[in-house]
């Protein structure tokens, strides 16, 4: 009962020693496993396509873009306002967006694919023998896929799922859903009978492919870095485009910068037309008024007061162009025609905080733009940037109103000195003080003339400087080796496999088993101890125990033998009850083999054939069974004698068979007669060897185990169901049964870790002084076996 417990406590134990050597005693199925599954491995890398990874860098400067030397003081260059300070995760996004990728797809027609027919996978070309130009695109394409053979006679068979024709190069093929395209030769003739291939996919479906094979990202927030990588089949077009891209990149962003330049440079042409016109006019007066007084030549206080009052007009032409300025600033933010417009150069004023403002207004335009290829007005990320943007207008236009304050207040300054300039005016003739006045105000004219003149001149050449403010620090370059697929980790993947199969086979095989297979199951259950342990008999006959016999299943008998006489001391006849849970256990193989190793050694051994419901001795013996037990209990004159049979095998050894089977087995059993013929038989047998029913489906062995000194129950491996051994706990539990005790039948050596730890007396040593132990089986014989 204690071996019982230790061995319940022990059960949630994991024995790895077993384990192990189950998993060694199936390394041909390891091996066998390996061998398909590293294969198997090797053609999957077969109908791979290597992937390369192209890597580039990107230099983003992080200052106030565009450039502008040589400006005066107060006079900054116009075309630096786009957004001024650069975001770098901003240029990330902007080198991912759908609009800069369909770009480089549709430069590079990256949607048009050829491809050569191969045995195991299609081979993609960059650089392929024959090319395709669309003449005429379908509104919306369809994805359609084309095999291309180059035909004896010149001609080129064209096939698709709905189109099977001949065509030749450089003419028009029109097929319904792509439009119209011609075929025209790379400079490279095709191969005859050669099998090619070329796709053509929608813009989106190709820009989506890109986006998810283009990786962009920032990984260092310290630097103003840009890491471009790609994973493509060929590396040089995986470096074109990549640099395809970098270039669209670029472009865009000068284009941005041009989009400032060309409003502020529209703005100054605009204003130089329209003051140009007045300083016509006012010229034209001057004229008209010299001609009408007949002015030649001023007096020389006059032009003394010219002098003096030169400063001033000066400054006050300033005052007033910045001052047109504003008025027309405030014009173009409240005109709705252009509100959705950038702004024109904020550098026109000197106000810092104004410039801000105006480079923050035309950033959030320029980005408004960009979302609206692929947004509507109605997104909420479109409606959020329409909100700064009216945010911005209104404190663009307060801002300005600040301006024109200030700049009226230094207007009326400068013409408070004029006027005291002017007091001494009055002293100087009627008509040269007209002439003054006109002459002032020409000039005034003429210096915002000569000030927009510069600007423009500014503007223009700032445009032809403009750089972007991203460079290439890192040319794109492909490694040199693919990383996928992988191939040493997929052939170890595959090793792992072959190895996991059969392992995990076993795990289940183990898991799913309900049958008795080692020492360790019977020992869970029950703690009847183990008396005898058999392997397996190869040989088929019933009878393997010979006189001179030294084989290892005659030598576990004789171990049983032995175990048998430390646990019948008692002296007297020996009955041993030899039962199972079910037929097909090797009773009446053990009884028979068991009952002869008992005769040779000299003992009176008699077999009693008592399972009379399917009798199999007697039959297995050789011996006719027309009379026996049952005739003895139906017939009263019989004698125990007349039913006993010597056996040929040994002089000790005899029979009684069962008889004709009965219909009342039972009834049979628990007859006096029964009890009389057991103490007959005491009388004149060293050991008597009863061949009962199975335990497990009838009761006839219970009603036999009150004559017996020790019953003797079969297990057999991996036949034996392991909840079967509840049936021996349970008899010995409730001692419905004296002694017990366990022989295990049919041990084979192909149970990995074993049975137990050897299969009884000398089974897997060899045999001590055996000739037998000397043979070896072949390699190819274990295999077999295993």
């Amino acid at each position: 009962m204690e071996n019982l417990q230790q061995s319940q406590e022990e059960e949630a134990t994991i024995d790895f020693k077993r384990i192990f050597s189950r998993l060694v005693a199936a390394w041909p199925w390891f091996l066998l496993s390996i061998c398909i599954t590293v294969p198997v491995a090797w053609v999957y890398l077969q109908y791979q396509t290597p992937q390369y990874n192209i890597h580039a860098r990107l230099l983003v400067n992080d200052d106030k873009k565009g450039s502008s030397s040589g400006t005066s003081e107060g006079l900054v260059d116009l075309g630096g306002l786009l957004g001024a300070k650069n975001s770098i995760d901003n240029e990330v996004e902007v080198l991912k967006t759908g609009d800069l990728l369909a770009k480089v797809v549709k430069e590079m027609k990256l949607n048009i694919k050829y491809y050569k027919k191969g045995n195991i996978r299609d081979v993609e070309f960059y650089n392929p023998p024959f090319k395709i130009t669309f003449l005429k695109e379908a509104d919306t394409l369809k994805a359609t896929n084309f095999t291309l053979v180059q035909l004896k006679n010149g001609k080129l068979s064209l096939k698709t799922d709905f189109l099977d024709t001949l065509v030749s190069y450089n003419t028009p093929v029109y097929v319904r859903n792509l439009g119209v395209f011609k075929i025209y030769s790379n400079g490279r003739a095709l191969e005859k009978d050669a099998e090619y291939c070329f796709s053509v996919r929608t813009i989106d479906s190709e820009v989506a492919s890109l986006k998810s094979n283009i990786m962009v990202a920032a990984t260092n927030k310290q630097v103003t870095i840009i890491d471009l990588s790609m994973k493509h089949a060929i590396p040089q077009k995986g470096e074109d485009i990549i640099n395809k891209l970098i270039e669209k990149y670029i472009q865009g962003n000068i284009e941005d910068k041009n989009i400032i330049a060309d409003s502020t440079i529209k703005f100054i042409k605009n204003r130089l037309a329209y003051i140009g016109g007045e300083l016509g006019g006012l010229e034209g007066n001057i004229q008209g008024f010299k001609e009408r007084n007949n002015l030649v030549e001023m007096s020389e206080q006059s032009k003394l007061l010219v002098q003096n009052t030169a400063q001033y007009i000066n400054e006050i032409s300033q005052v007033e162009t910045q001052l047109d300025i504003v008025r027309s600033l405030k014009e173009y933010l409240t005109d709705d025609s252009r509100n959705k417009r950038v702004l024109p150069s904020s550098t026109l004023l000197t106000d810092a905080v104004f410039n801000g403002l105006i480079e923050r207004y035309n950033m959030l335009l320029l980005e408004r733009d960009k979302k609206l290829i692929s947004l509507t007005e109605t997104n909420p990320q479109i409606v959020s940037l329409d909100q700064q943007i009216m945010a911005l207008r209104i404190d663009l236009l307060s801002n300005l109103e600040n301006i024109q304050r200030n700049l009226g207040i230094s207007r009326n300054g400068l013409r408070k000195q004029m006027n005291t300039v002017e007091g001494d005016m009055q002293q100087v003739p009627k008509v040269e003080r007209n002439y003054l006045d006109l002459a002032r105000q020409q000039q005034i004219k003429q210096q915002l003339y000569l000030y927009l003149m510069q600007k423009n001149e500014e503007t223009e050449i700032s445009k032809t400087a403009n750089l972007s403010n991203a460079k290439i620090i890192d040319s794109p370059k492909s490694e040199i080796y693919p990383f996928s697929p992988k191939k040493g980790i997929i052939m170890l993947v595959g090793g792992i496999i072959g190895l996991f199969i059969p392992a995990v086979i076993l795990y289940l095989k183990e898991l799913l088993n309900n049958r008795v297979e080692t020492k360790e199951d019977i020992s869970k259950i029950t703690d009847v101890p183990i008396i005898g342990e058999i392997s397996h008999n190869q040989q088929g006959d019933n009878l393997i125990i010979a006189a001179n016999s030294r084989s290892p299943i005659a030598e576990q008998f004789r171990a049983m033998r032995t175990n048998l006489t430390f646990l019948l001391k008692e002296s007297g006849s020996r009955v041993l009850l030899v039962t199972s849970s079910m037929s097909g256990e090797g009773k009446s193989f053990v009884a028979i083999n068991l009952a002869n190793v008992l005769a040779i050694s000299n003992k009176k051994v008699l077999l009693m054939e008592l399972d009379l419901r399917k009798p199999g001795l007697s039959i297995k013996l050789g011996v006719l069974n027309d009379i026996g037990f049952t005739n003895y209990i139906i017939n009263d004159t019989l004698t125990a004698e007349e039913i006993v049979k010597p056996l040929e095998v040994h002089k000790n050894l005899f029979l009684v068979s069962s008889g004709p089977i009965p219909p009342n087995p039972a009834e049979m059993l628990l007859s006096e007669r029964t009890s009389e013929l057991m103490e007959e038989f005491k009388k004149d047998y060293d050991y008597i060897i009863i061949d009962a029913p199975p335990i497990g489906l009838v009761t006839d062995a219970q009603l036999l185990a009150d004559h017996a000194n020790l019953t003797l129950y079969l297990v057999r491996q991996k036949y034996t169901f392991k909840d079967q051994l509840n049936i021996v706990q349970n008899l010995h539990k409730n001692k419905k049964m004296s002694k017990m005790g366990i022989v295990v039948n049919d041990i084979q050596a192909s149970a990995g870790y074993g049975y137990g730890y050897g299969y009884g007396y000398g089974y897997g040593y060899g045999v001590y002084g055996s000739s037998d132990s000397k043979v070896k089986k072949s390699l190819i014989d274990r295999l077999l076996n295993k």
